[in-house]
């Protein structure tokens, strides 16, 4: 963790110098001039302002732009970052920035201008908004939410002097938000960074507890890790490899969640020693792998190969664990210079400095948050939009395979149709089977890291809407609402309970070798079966009865020894009546509906819904009852709430 900035007076000519002579560095084309420029009007228009700390507010800008040197930004990033606050906090406007720096760097500031906050009933709602217009921002412009991380850095570097309830808030949003975009876009130094800076003040007895017990041994892990560095360095100077061995300092809060995930006590797990070997070469870098499997004995199933198969940010290396000569455990991870380079730096690492022309991988590097931002633009309510964020970002991320080699970063346990929307929206429509391997599998399967899917196309097949019960992707989701034509107002909470009961309904007409099923039966997914369509029936290897069309390409990859002859049942119409609801739709209440049904003991036979202009009818079908019993069942629909009317024929 960097060390808090100091306080005191800041001279602009000694960070003008500083920041020009960093710049030069790495960016020779840099535009000087008006990097000079930003410095000056931030200065001048900052000039009275105090932190809450009581130091300089200009402190602030100067650093967050500092952070982005270590990134190598550009010079408009640069420009950006030193402006960041100037329309929000002082007397200039948007409209002089523009005149002022042009478009790109206004356009920059604009996006993390916060909204006003006159124009929200709660701090919550204002809050939500403006991640929402900063992440929007990112869309357009990738730059948004580097100045943004490091803008969240220096503040969280600087909490000691906040109130508590500003220390909680932004440390939360921190820890949820922000260190997991970072995580995303490879920038791990600045995660690691954000997440302990969070957990200094979210669990501050923690924090203390792991700074002081680490501390404790310190010297003695830091003299037995020089041992070990010096040891492994000569072996692979004596073999000719040109790599460079480190120690690598890890993260208290990483340390906090291994504690927890693997219910381990601090003992057990801090004075774990991690290494890091740089070399220039990706074939060095798996020469080195076996050099150190020879020097130490490798732990049982903790290697991991990045390299062949890179996380969903791009990030690339070895990872091994070895029980050291010394009795301790070591952590070591192998990887090239460049690939250091991009774990160090995330995206950033991409910069192009030819004016506006950006790299290309900038696109394929964030297209995850593009995906997340643009299914989520329409959302009303900014509060439920940041939450679901949370859940997005979180997600467990894997990496399949086109058949041509290309890599698809998909949410674990998504499937062969999550996957064929990801790579084209005709290819997600027109899908019929999908091979994993070179073997076919239901089209509901989960994927795996490293799996090569490719998907068989049918050019007159279309979505099914069973698909919504498992696809993982919000991508796929819209995709296939949008092919089935299911409107934007329907719910889809309410669609799930929808289908959920109407595949009960369909499988009490499944008769296996003519006499009713069991309620093992499942109505498979991949081909939806309907009434009176020719079915073939398979019990899986745990029993379950699964029901699939006669021509269903997937029944090929079942086992053949499990089929039992299936069909349906005539529908028997005698002796039933139909119930008629007209309601208008909200959360939940088709499963309300159903509720009210099953305490009064009633059986339901089948049940449909039709969307009308104004409100919805549901038709559904139950036994003939007695009088008194019919009337006690209207009576109860009917206060349902959003039932409007109950009619029986």
């Amino acid at each position: 963790m960097p060390d808090e900035v100091s306080q005191g007076n800041i001279d602009i000519d000694t960070v003008y110098e500083e920041l020009s002579t960093r710049i030069k560095e790495y960016n020779p084309r840099a535009q000087l001039r008006v990097i000079k420029k930003a410095l000056q009007v931030a200065f001048d228009a900052h000039k009275e302002q105090k932190r809450e700390s009581g130091e300089p507010y200009i402190i602030h800008p100067v650093e967050v732009a500092r952070i982005l040197l270590s990134l190598k930004a550009d010079s408009a990033t640069i420009c950006a970052a030193l402006l960041h606050d100037v329309v929000e906090d002082t007397v200039i406007k948007q409209e002089q920035i523009k005149n002022d720096f042009g478009e790109e760097i206004a356009s920059l500031v604009e996006g993390l201008t916060k909204i006003e906050e006159i124009h929200f009933e709660s701090k919550e709602d204002y809050t939500a908004e403006n991640i929402r217009k900063v992440l929007l921002a990112t869309i357009k412009d990738i730059r948004v939410i580097l100045i943004k991380l490091a803008d969240r850095l220096h503040n969280m570097a600087t909490l000691k002097d906040c109130s508590p309830e500003k220390q909680k808030r932004l440390s939360e949003e921190a820890l949820n938000i922000y260190a997991p975009i970072a995580h995303k876009l490879g920038i791990f130094r600045m995660r690691g960074e954000l997440e302990d800076y969070a957990l200094r003040y979210l669990h501050p007895e923690v924090y203390t507890f792991l700074t002081d017990k680490i501390s404790e041994k310190r010297e003695e892990r830091e003299k037995i890790t020089e041992k070990i560095i010096a040891e492994l360095q000569k072996t692979l100077d004596q073999k000719d490899i040109r790599a460079k061995v480190t120690g690598r300092a890890k993260y208290f809060y990483s340390i906090y969640k291994k504690m927890q995930k693997k219910k381990l006590d601090l003992e057990q797990i801090y004075d774990l020693i991690a290494l890091r070997i740089i070399t220039k070469t990706i074939p060095e870098c798996y020469t080195a792998l076996g050099i150190v499997h020879d020097i130490w004995k490798p732990m049982p199933h903790r290697f991991k190969d990045y390299i062949s198969v890179p996380k969903s940010n791009g990030y690339q290396s070895l990872h091994t664990v070895v029980m050291s000569n010394y009795g301790k455990i070591l952590e070591v991870q192998i990887r090239t210079e460049q690939m250091h380079k991009e774990a160090e730096e995330g995206i950033a690492a991409h910069w192009r400095y030819s004016g506006t022309d950006k790299d290309r991988i900038f696109d394929k590097r964030i297209a995850w948050l593009k995906q997340i931002l643009e299914w989520k633009m329409e959302s009303e309510d900014a509060k439920d939009f940041v939450e679901t964020l949370k859940v997005d970002l979180f997600q467990d991320e894997i990496v399949v395979f086109t058949p041509k080699g290309d890599p698809i970063s998909l949410p674990n346990k998504a499937t062969p149709i999550d996957f064929a929307y990801m790579v084209h929206t005709n290819i997600g429509d027109h899908c019929s089977q999908a091979k994993v391997n070179n073997i076919i599998v239901s089209l509901d399967s989960a994927l795996k890291s490293g799996d090569i899917v490719e998907i068989i196309l049918n050019k007159n097949g279309k979505p099914s809407r069973q698909w919504l019960k498992f696809v993982i992707t919000q991508k796929a989701k819209s995709k296939i609402r949008s092919a089935l034509g299911i409107v934007a107002e329907d719910n889809p909470k309410k669609g799930m309970e929808e289908e959920e009961v109407c595949e009960a309904t369909l499988a009490k007409f499944i008769l296996v070798e003519n006499k009713p099923a069991a309620s093992s039966v499942k109505i498979s997914k991949c081909c939806s079966a309907k009434r009176d369509e020719p079915i073939r029936g398979f019990y899986t290897k745990d029993k379950k009865l699964t029901i699939h069309k006669s021509n269903c390409p997937n029944i090929y990859a079942l086992d053949q020894t499990g089929e039992v002859s299936v069909s349906w049942a005539k529908e028997e119409t005698a002796g039933q009546k139909t119930m008629i609801i007209v309601l208008h739709d909200r959360v939940g209440i088709l499963a309300d509906i159903m509720g009210v049904i099953a305490s009064q003991k009633v059986n339901i036979i089948s049940i449909h819904t039709k969307n009308k202009k104004s409100n919805i009818l549901v038709k559904i079908r139950i036994p003939c009852l007695k009088e008194i019993q019919l009337t006690m069942l209207k009576t109860a629909l009917k206060k349902v709430k959003n039932v409007l009317d109950v009619k029986v024929s």
